[in-house]
């Protein structure tokens, strides 16, 4: 091995260790003593309940654990987005759970929160999982209810998103484990079935103080909508438990008895492992930003028996289209080679960038893809398209335009890895999360802005100094020095991986180690919605 790939392993790995020292942070949600005060109350937390409705030691994926990541700190932060979020294994039946996290702030909704919710419903939906809730919260978060409450993608989505799950047919069952209140108190009702846990969970409109202060009633929280209320008085739920683990093995046992789903059909084989060590990507991934590197050495890495079909390999060379398998599954991979590279008329092509002939391919290679019924893997690491005369005299437009609309109408399910660069249209004609990816995903070496930091930088500070000079202020060389520095410094935090996590634009950062088992478990999960429409690119300039 040379001296720069240990260099870059040595990057690489402390980059893992960061984003282990993060997680490890927001698992403990409010902190200790809530932990703590939660647990005098006979609960379970939102994780350890996950973790009893799960089968032991089967594979899980988590979705958002960085929400809300440096957000909200005048409020006293929202780990996790106050709500975890995972795709798991419940008697052997693949489901999404969602548990409310009431150390955080009572389990109330932050505007984060109601994004995750959100997005745990559309990956049920996609994917026509069963969804399990696991309710604990005291409803949305009254300091900032104007960013939750009244608009489309806010709270009472969530109740919309309910009925149309129920009418395709998607199971949801709901354990009310502890508060549940106002509006809140209608996700566990709009489920098919629901249980409430005695002596903990409650479920009602109103609370007794705001009962005493609308109509002047005297009455307890525990009468007013306890489990007993509503098991033998209201008929409002289905099932009464004693605790919270007797409320997730009723769960479990409900679930044991689905009956099994029309499969889309994705071909699938017996899986191999990667011949080449997937340990040595962090070696291959440069330290900077504008170093080259073999994106097939990264593929060998991922795929099994570390073997791939190249399709159109001398063509189009600053993207690689190839057929694959990862854990036995079929892929069509699309992956960006940033590596400068001739073309057929041997002219330079810088690596990272979209040509006209790049973005051709892999118009092709999709609709192949989706002909054949083979779920789409894109690798970014893009810096964009092709700029200058000779591009848009080509018609670089044009070609990004018919590679967009490929990806845009794609009814194959598509899965997303950021693992350098994602910047510009570029980040859209590979797929990032406005072209819906059942998943989207980053690896910690991941940057996603509409242009490179250095770029930016010198374009913002062409705006801020010449505003500066019109306000009468002379600009020096350090002043401007100075400025610089603060806009790449404020830049380069808004294209963190992290930033990106934090607002939900990616599904996690993961170590590239899991890849293989989060693309696995998204084309299972994906399997379960047979495609109902024909792929149709639509009108597109030829």
């Amino acid at each position: 091995m040379d001296i720069n790939f240990n260099k870059n392993e040595d990057h690489n790995k402390l980059q893992i260790a960061e984003l282990k020292r993060k997680l490890l942070k927001v698992y403990k949600g409010g902190g200790e003593q809530r932990i703590l005060k939660h647990k005098e109350k006979g609960k379970l937390t939102a994780r350890e309940r996950i973790d009893y409705l799960f089968d032991k030691n089967s594979e899980t994926l988590e979705i958002g654990a960085l929400a809300g990541e440096g957000m909200y700190s005048e409020h006293g932060g929202c780990p996790s987005g106050g709500v975890i979020v995972k795709i798991g294994y419940i008697k052997g039946k693949q489901c999404i759970a969602v548990a409310n996290d009431a150390t955080v702030k009572a389990g109330a909704w932050f505007p984060i929160t109601g994004k995750k919710n959100l997005r745990a419903q559309e990956i049920a939906i996609e994917n026509k999982l069963p969804i399990i809730y696991l309710v604990d919260s005291a409803g949305v978060y009254l300091p900032m209810q104007d960013e939750i409450f009244p608009d489309k993608e806010h709270f009472g989505r969530i109740f919309r998103n309910n009925a149309v799950m129920s009418s395709m047919g998607i199971t949801q069952i709901s354990a009310v484990m502890g508060s549940c209140v106002a509006g809140g108190a209608y996700l566990p009702i709009m489920s098919d079935e629901a249980m409430i846990v005695d002596k903990t969970g409650s479920i009602f409109l109103a609370g007794s103080y705001l009962v005493k202060a609308a109509i002047g009633e005297n009455i307890d929280n525990e009468t007013l909508g306890g489990a007993t209320t509503h098991c033998e008085i209201s008929g409002v739920t289905d099932y009464k438990a004693i605790d919270d683990k007797d409320a997730l093995d009723k769960i479990r046992t409900i679930v044991d008895k689905i009956g099994d789903y029309d499969k889309a059909g994705f071909n699938r084989r017996e899986t191999k492992p990667p011949i080449e060590n997937p340990e040595e990507i962090f070696g291959i991934l440069p330290k900077l930003r504008t170093d080259q590197y073999e994106i097939r050495a990264i593929i060998e890495r991922l795929v099994d028996n570390s073997e791939f079909e190249e399709y159109k390999k001398e063509y189009g060379k600053t993207i690689v289209c190839a057929y694959a398998r990862i854990d036995g599954w079929a892929v069509g991979i699309v992956a960006n080679q940033r590596t400068v590279i001739k073309n057929a008329k041997k002219e330079m092509q810088f690596g990272g960038v979209i040509y006209s002939d790049s973005a051709d391919k892999a118009t092709r290679f999709i609709a192949n893809c989706n002909q054949k019924k083979i779920p789409l893997v894109f690798l970014q690491d893009v810096t964009g398209f092709m700029v200058g005369s000779k591009s848009e005299h080509g018609g670089i437009i044009k070609d990004g335009a018919k590679m967009v609309n490929a990806v845009s109408n794609s009814v194959v399910p598509k899965f997303t890895i950021i693992i350098g660069n994602s910047y510009g249209a570029g980040n859209y004609a590979m797929c990032g999360k406005a072209y819906d990816p059942r998943l989207i995903v980053a690896w910690p070496s991941a940057r996603l802005a509409v242009m490179g930091g250095e770029q930016a930088a010198k374009v913002l500070l062409q705006i801020e100094t010449a505003s500066l000079k019109k306000q009468g202020e002379k600009i020096t060389k350090e002043k401007e020095e100075e400025i610089l520095k603060s806009i790449k410094k404020r830049y380069d935090a808004q294209t963190s991986p992290y930033y990106a996590a934090a607002h939900l634009w990616t599904d996690a950062i993961i170590n590239p180690l899991e890849t293989r088992k989060w693309i696995s478990m998204g084309i299972e999960a994906a399997n379960h919605a047979p495609i109902e429409k024909p792929f149709n690119l639509g009108i597109i300039q030829v």
